[in-house]
């Protein structure tokens, strides 16, 4: 695997090209003008798992590569943003619903799209408001049974999730009525 996507081609302080060099024990692009480093460093993905007696919250994506896919509700932590506020305001933009963020069930590299590496956090969740309905990213939201998750997933890393969730990490999420 590249370090290094290879759509950066300029550096985003000159605009100099860039190229690959030796820095650090391994390949890194390199400004040929100034000289900095460009870092390319994976952006962090937040999701929240909510759980109602034996099912658990999914969404079904509206758009892009990943349309009419299943995901734990999920987005990016924007900057300057605390995790754990982000994760609670991802998960008010797409499900409608207010959550008290939980426990860290669990955190995972995902390389399913090489262009754009993220880590990802997932959350227990915890519903104190608002009410159910698919928004922003999602056009459909429903509670499916832990053993049953809706098919297609959209994302490896959420069928990791849920073989760590089925081997005992679901009694970490507390019951949410709704």
């Amino acid at each position: 695997m590249s370090c290094n996507p290879p759509s950066f081609r300029f550096c985003p302080c000159c605009g100099g090209e860039l190229a690959s060099r030796p820095r650090g024990g391994r390949d890194r692009l390199v400004c040929r003008e100034c000289a900095k480093t460009l870092y390319v460093n994976p952006a962090v993905g937040v999701a929240v798992v909510v759980r109602r007696g034996a099912e658990i919250l999914w969404g079904r994506r509206k758009g892009g590569p990943y349309r009419q896919a299943w995901c734990i509700p999920c987005g990016y932590v924007e900057w300057g943003e605390e995790v754990r506020a982000a994760a609670a305001r991802e998960f008010r933009e797409e499900t409608g619903l207010v959550v008290e963020v939980g426990e860290v069930l669990a955190v995972h590299a995902n390389f399913h799209d090489p262009e754009r590496l993220t880590v990802g956090i997932w959350f227990a969740g915890q519903v104190t408001g608002g009410a159910l309905r698919a928004g922003d990213d999602l056009a459909q939201v429903g509670f499916f049974p832990l053993a049953e998750p809706p098919q297609p997933l959209a994302f490896p890393t959420d069928a990791v999730v849920l073989a760590e969730l089925k081997a005992g990490k679901v009694d970490l999420i507390p019951d949410s009525v709704l």
